[in-house]
């Protein structure tokens, strides 16, 4: 098939394809998105929020390996499907140790401890381990080596877990935003565009009113007025992003609503609806779809700084810029991977989005 002869989208699929760095962005944040949505099922600590932690493994370096025993709950917690994208309720205590001893009818241990001189030592019966005979059997089952290989926190918890789990706000925060300021945006932008007049300089009243304001500080007054949350900071983020949507989407049908085809339509008795939705947006989701792509990368940035701010996705839930705030006094510090870890995370996510949002630009520009 000859070039002439292709799609639209084609020759932009085509020219995409060409774009190395656009399409190793878009591999990149694939990966991403696959591994949030599977987070629990990759972590080392599937508990909810990667939650479990023991203060005498805080603060540990990167590769740090403990034994540990787990001990069944008397009261086991209901499991099931979504547990591996939720996480689930721990059904079993766990204990870092030191050093244990297999005896007859019990399992003697002792607690970790970085000071040598601290020996707490305890018991764990074998009538705690149902459907078990010998106390064996139960130390090769319960008690396995455990690797940290990004350390742990200040809480003792798994650092890799937390990051795992963290990206889903992030990664999710982008997707949520992005849809909000298209549905508002292209809604104000269409009404602005395609009708003029009044209309037009009312949206255009409404659009410089809210550019106006800093996006942060709006941000932080729709996210105070509605409410510290997880799903209050998606409706604040994406309620102040809409107007750059809007700015493009009525400039667009400015510029097309006289042409051949919107005249056409209106000369077979289509609505206005009908015109604007089958006709005219679809000719000019391109540069739509190009703002959507550096919309992902400032939603994300903004959720950053609410979280740093502690205005973001609130404790126990993990989220990057939450991790920042709690670890950038250690910069200066022994443990300055603590902070930098989460926001190297941030950094290439955002300059992956803002790569695609590239490559998209140029594959949808027809003049090249």
């Amino acid at each position: 098939m000859s070039k002439n002869a292709q799609s639209l989208s084609g020759i932009a699929l085509q020219k995409f394809k060409k774009n190395f760095w656009g399409v190793f962005s878009f591999g990149f944040i694939l990966l991403l998105v696959l591994l949030s949505i599977f987070a629990y099922v990759l972590a080392p600590d599937n508990s909810q929020n990667a939650n479990w932690g023991d203060l005498t493994i805080r603060s540990k370096k990167p590769g740090f390996e403990v034994k540990m025993i787990s001990i069944p709950l008397k009261e086991k917690p209901a499991t099931g499907f979504g547990d591996y994208f939720f996480g689930k309720e721990q059904d079993f205590s766990k204990e870092p140790i030191s050093n244990y001893e297999v005896q007859k009818d019990k399992i003697v241990y002792t607690l970790y401890n970085d000071d040598p001189k601290v020996s707490i030592q305890k018991e764990a019966f074998l009538k705690d381990f149902p459907g078990y005979k010998n106390t064996k059997d139960v130390a090769k089952d319960y008690i396995e080596s455990q690797k940290f290989y990004l350390g742990t926190d200040k809480a003792g918890r798994d650092y890799l877990s937390r990051m795992l789990v963290g990206s889903r706000v992030s990664i999710s925060i982008g997707f949520v935003a992005v849809i909000i300021s298209l549905l508002v945006g292209i809604f104000f932008g269409a009404l602005g565009g395609y009708y003029g007049g009044k209309v037009d300089a009312l949206v255009m009243w409404l659009v410089n009113i809210i550019w106006s304001i800093p996006t942060l500080l709006l941000v932080i007054a729709i996210t105070l007025s509605l409410g510290k949350g997880f799903w209050q900071v998606f409706v604040a983020v994406g309620l102040t992003m809409w107007v750059e949507v809007a700015r493009v989407v009525r400039g667009q049908i400015i510029s097309v609503k006289e042409m051949q085809f919107v005249t056409a339509a209106r000369a077979l008795g289509y609505s206005n609806f009908r015109i604007i939705l089958h006709h005219i947006l679809p000719n000019i989701m391109a540069p739509v779809i190009v703002i959507s792509a550096a919309n992902f990368a400032s939603a994300i940035l903004v959720e950053s700084g609410l979280s740093f701010l502690g205005l973001g996705a609130q404790p126990p839930i993990p989220s990057w810029g939450g991790m920042i705030k709690d670890y950038y006094g250690d910069i200066i510090l022994d443990k300055p991977y603590l902070a930098m870890v989460p926001g190297m995370a941030i950094m290439l996510l955002t300059l992956a989005f803002m790569m695609m949002g590239n490559a998209l630009r140029d594959a949808l520009d027809v003049k090249n």
